[in-house]
């Protein structure tokens, strides 16, 4: 469906006269109360928050309600404005550490994060060791079965990921699997 210059004229006439966008839809078939509504919003019509009840009543007169009696306006004293206010940010001293966050460029690797949870050391080793029998898949190549465990920055074209099989029910290889899911930390267990 196309909105040809008659149907357009035709939405015009009957949004004018206050018709609703179903009732537009039906008339003009062929297409949605929400395509009507669209369509208004792109013609810029005028939004129409009234109701046929509130039209009728607009269309005639309101008394105008009596005039309030003004209440005396409070005297001025004259007294100097404190004009003293604090700096939004305050100065920085030189030599101390910027309070700021560093905006890292896109491409750009991450710092290292402090983690909740330590790698163990055998984790890692297995990790180091099965990346080096990956089979190095682009994202075009993973499968419900390959591993995802991204390698390297997503930026450089040597990003690739692990694709050796996927443990069952993860996403990833049993080396990946032990360095991404990590057990609760002790610290979390006492809490509960």
């Amino acid at each position: 469906m196309s909105w040809t210059d008659d149907r357009v004229e035709l939405l015009k006439k009957m949004w004018g006269e206050g018709q609703s966008a179903s009732q537009i839809a039906k008339e003009l078939g062929g297409v949605t109360r929400n395509a009507v509504i669209g369509k208004v919003h792109r013609l810029g019509l005028s939004n129409r928050a009234t109701s046929a009840g509130e039209s009728k009543a607009k269309a005639e007169p309101k008394a105008k309600p009596a005039p309030k009696p003004k209440a005396a306006e409070p005297k001025v004293v004259s007294a100097k404005p404190d004009l003293k206010t604090e700096p939004a940010v305050p100065p920085r001293v030189p030599g101390a550490p910027n309070p700021r966050k560093a905006i890292i460029p896109a491409g750009q690797p991450l710092p290292p994060q402090p983690s909740a949870n330590e790698i163990s050391p055998e984790a890692l080793a297995k990790v180091n060791e099965i990346e080096k029998g990956a089979k190095k898949l682009s994202l075009m190549e993973l499968t419900e079965r390959t591993c995802k465990w991204p390698v390297g920055d997503p930026a450089t074209p040597d990003f690739w990921f692990c694709g050796l099989p996927t443990q069952s029910g993860k996403p990833y290889c049993e080396a990946h699997v032990g360095v991404a899911f990590q057990p609760m930390s002790s610290r979390r267990d006492r809490r509960r």
